[in-house]
């Protein structure tokens, strides 16, 4: 299932904030559920957020999804 981010209610560079520091959280958070293959410190990128919600889902649980859902948001 693919996600498309249309930052509704906020402005556009603040949902991409928002959704970057999100991702760079999950990433931290789930490194050694879902990321353990990459280095700890990897820089996330705006895109490489499919690439966490991807993983977020795959390996991260309900709470892993939950994550990926606000990413998609």
């Amino acid at each position: 299932m693919n996600c498309e981010n249309t930052g509704a209610g906020d402005t556009g560079a603040d949902a991409r904030l928002r959704r970057l520091e999100l991702a760079r959280q999950a990433f931290k958070d789930f490194h050694a559920q879902c990321f353990w293959s990459y280095r700890e410190d990897a820089e996330i990128t705006e895109e490489k957020i499919p690439f966490i919600i991807r993983k977020l889902r795959e390996h991260g649980g309900m709470a892993g999804y939950r994550v990926a859902w606000e990413l998609c948001r």
